[in-house]
């Protein structure tokens, strides 16, 4: 099929293999294609573009077991299928600038018809290609955001390098369920290579059910998992349009040209204060109702909201209870949109209940298994996180409870459990091999950083060393960390110069070690950050940092952006905040708003630690570059990076007690490799039970702590939305970014600020910096304090 717009191949069953743009000049296929699969070794046939799984009774039929009679002409393909008492009609019409897709289950029989899963395989080029062509991988493959509605779902594919055309496709008829996603994945970890891991999500338009009976999520109450019930000889009926658009805010643009609302919200709020919602919709349709459902305690609670929609579609109302909000919007031709918002108890109280959790559950003391440390225990850095966060924590919080004892205890496992173990005979210069016959340099960032903050402490506070003892070891790993001298073999050298995470807080070391006069320890690790952030600069046209152990990684080229834009390299990190950009979610569902990560889910997922790292790569990129788009989507990101935190929320099967959380939540509902993790939160070792490289990644099994890599993303929030509040103009709109603007009575904008520890407000407009700890300001062509 072809058109001005759309070049479009089938295979002979009709399945789509092939959509590209004729206007793009980089010929991307925005489908996976079965040439790639059959080259990577991927049996997937069954899931390409078109094909589909129908059960019915509880009996499943694939489609790639029937044939269908396929009728195609230039522009338009039907593909026919003739399935036990069903007939599924499938058809492709290509119009002027989209492709128009519809979709038909027919009843042949003289009673009504249950169909209680009909997953229909929508498969797009989201694919971590096996090349260490990372061009190829940032340009020729895309991730895929959802917006899940009755009546209009919305999936926004944006190319990683965030470089138009992009594609959308947008539900126009039927009723929807959800959009799953099924994971093909190669894991070379233990082979000692990198990159070592690569992959695809296959998406799975849920037209009914989605789950096998009984393993799914059971305390989902926000997405249906109903079946569709066909009267005799009846049609059920659904339609998609597939078409391009260049950006986040074309494509609510391009939506409202198919009849879609747009809807704009706050995606996380705290108890007692208002929900601000602003409605678009087409002429021609007015809203019925507004409906708001949460959960209190094990009920639901549904409210109308309808009498306070003003005649500017906008509702400004104060949220009552805690965890996930769902808002239903019911129009005039009978359908419905919705968003889902959270709502938290103070990120202050969340934070002290966590500190609480790590101090009083989480270490084990001089009697415990081992010793001194904070568990659950792992050889890697990133398990250290809890200390770190703690650490921090307590630096910003004054009146958190047993604060010296929180101090001393990380200080204690510090000196007798992590130099024990990280070093040989504890000298910073050895560091033990714990991965067989490698150490892994990475760890080392974790180890420094923690040291760093104790030495943020008072003498006072401190009881084993002091603040300038710990400085110097900072420094010392740190160096051993960046310095590729300090390696004696070829492993060792190559990760010394690899971003991590450390670019968070190396600034702040840097000017700590100047101002307590380590000077050669200054020297050494200015000079290290200097090489590798000018090599990292030099090696931008090529997104060299964009590959790590794996093909494409967010872990990698986010850091890079932040590395580049705090040293100096503005033109350069503006290339990699482009591949952040088209890596945080936009949704009308606040945890689809997460960097867009897999391999610890094998699906769309939240992960703690680096979509934390993450969203604050994105912000420390869009502060030095005050480029609020950035910033708005470092917030995105943030937002469901906390939701791990939240032990409010109801619809997980996982529920977490006051200071307990899950490293990882799997956005897609159904997880098809994992039905039972479908929206649930969990840690990595739940995957244990599936064998093979899980067997040895967790050999205990699954522990139930879900929470070994989690800590270091807090700290990273604490260090920025923390402390706070950004401001911008939009077309002449002043806008606020983590937090709130109302107009008061007398016509004064105020700007709430929800940041839990704030220092400052940044206006990214004026490039103005106005510190103050104010909650509250004024704004009248600035921000004013009172």
């Amino acid at each position: 099929m072809k058109s001005k717009e759309f070049d479009i191949q089938q295979n002979s069953r009709g399945a789509l293999t092939s959509l590209k743009m004729n206007h793009d000049q980089t010929g991307m296929n925005w489908l996976i294609d079965p040439k790639y699969l059959e080259q990577v070794g991927y049996q997937d046939a069954e899931k390409l573009f078109g094909e589909f799984t129908l059960t019915i009774a509880n009996k499943t039929y694939n489609s790639i077991d029937y044939t269908p009679n396929v009728m195609n002409t230039t522009t338009k393909s039907k593909v026919v299928y003739q399935i036990a008492s069903v007939t599924i009609t499938l058809q492709y019409q290509l119009e002027q600038d989209y492709l128009n897709w519809h979709i038909e289950a027919i009843n042949e029989t003289e009673e009504a018809l249950q169909i209680d899963n009909f997953g229909l395989w929508a498969s797009f080029a989201y694919v971590m290609f096996r090349d260490n062509d990372v061009q190829r991988n940032a340009n020729q493959s895309t991730a895929a955001f959802p917006s899940i509605s009755p009546n209009y779902t919305k999936l926004a594919l944006v190319r990683r390098d965030n470089t138009a055309p992009n594609l959308g496709l947008f539900q126009t008829q039927g009723q929807m369920r959800s959009i799953g996603t099924y994971n093909e994945y190669s894991n070379r970890f233990f082979e000692n290579v990198s990159p070592s891991l690569d992959g695809m999500l296959f998406h799975q338009l849920i037209l009914a059910g989605g789950y096998p009976k009984g393993n799914g999520p059971h305390n989902d109450w926000i997405y249906s998992q109903a079946p569709v019930v066909i009267a005799p000889h009846a049609t059920v009926a659904w339609a998609f349009k597939l078409k391009a658009f260049a950006d986040k805010n074309d494509f609510y643009a391009v939506g409202a040209e198919f009849n879609h609302p747009e809807i704009q919200f706050l995606p996380l709020l705290t108890a007692g204060h208002n929900q601000i919602i602003n409605l678009k919709i087409g002429a021609g349709k007015t809203v019925t109702d507004v409906e708001e459902v949460y959960q209190l305690q094990d009920q639901l609670v549904r409210r109308s909201l309808l009498n306070q929609l003003t005649d500017e579609q906008q509702l400004i109302y104060p949220v009552v209870g805690l965890g996930e909000h769902q808002v239903i919007f019911r129009f005039s031709d009978k359908t419905e949109d919705m968003i889902v918002f959270n709502v938290m108890s103070t990120i202050k109280n969340v934070m002290r209940d966590r500190t609480d959790y790590i101090s009083e559950q989480s270490y084990s003391g001089a009697t415990g298994k081992v010793p001194y440390s904070f568990g659950p225990v792992s050889n890697q850095g990133e398990s250290l996180g809890k200390m770190t966060f703690m650490i921090q924590e307590c630096l910003l919080d004054p009146q958190i409870t047993n604060r010296l004892t929180k101090i001393r205890q990380v200080e204690k496992s510090a000196v007798e459990y992590i130099i024990p173990k990280w070093f040989i005979g504890g000298d910073f210069k050895r560091p033990a091999k714990l991965y067989g016959d490698f150490y892994r340099v990475m760890d080392l960032e974790y180890i420094a950083h923690l040291f760093y903050l104790l030495a943020q402490c008072s003498d006072t506070e401190l009881v084993l060393n002091s603040p300038q003892t710990y400085l110097s070891w900072a420094a010392q790993i740190f160096d051993v960390r960046v310095n590729p001298d300090l390696h004696e073999d070829e492993r060792g050298k190559a990760e010394a110069q690899m971003m991590g995470q450390y670019f968070l807080y190396i600034e702040d070391l840097l000017k700590a070690l100047k101002a307590n006069h380590l000077d050669q320890e200054y020297s050494e690790i200015a000079n290290s950050w200097q090489k590798v952030t000018k090599r990292i600069a030099n090696e931008s046209p090529s997104l060299a940092s964009a590959v790590t152990e794996h093909f494409f990684d967010n872990a990698g080229f986010g850091p890079a952006a932040g590395a580049l834009a705090v040293s100096g390299h503005p033109d350069e990190a503006v290339i990699y905040g482009n591949l952040l950009k088209a890596n945080i979610g936009f949704s009308n569902d606040f945890r689809a708003q997460s960097p867009d990560r897999w391999w610890e889910a094998l699906s769309y997922m939240v992960h703690a630690l680096w979509g934390g790292v993450t969203a604050a790569s994105a912000l420390i990129a869009g502060r030095a570059l005050w480029d609020a788009e950035l910033v708005e989507a470092a917030y995105r990101g943030t937002v469901a990076v906390l939701y791990m935190y939240d032990t409010n929320a109801t619809t997980t099967n996982r529920l977490l007690k006051p200071g307990e959380a899950a490293s990882t939540y799997s956005i897609a509902g159904p997880n098809l490799n994992r039905p039972d993790l479908s929206r649930n939160r969990f840690g990595q070792s739940v995957f244990s039970t599936d064998g093979g490289i899980f067997t040895r990644l967790f050999p205990d099994g699954y522990t139930g702590e879900d929470d070994w890599d989690m800590g270091e993303e807090l700290v990273a929030y604490l260090n920025g939305f923390g402390q706070e509040t950004y401001i911008y103009q939009d077309n002449n709109v002043l806008k606020v970014i983590n937090g709130a603007i109302e107009t008061a009575p007398d016509g004064t904008l105020i700007i709430e600020s929800f940041a839990p520890y704030l220092k400052q407000y940044i206006d990214l407009t004026k490039h103005e910096v106005i510190a103050t700890t104010e909650t509250k300001v004024r704004y009248n062509n600035g921000i004013i304090v009172d």
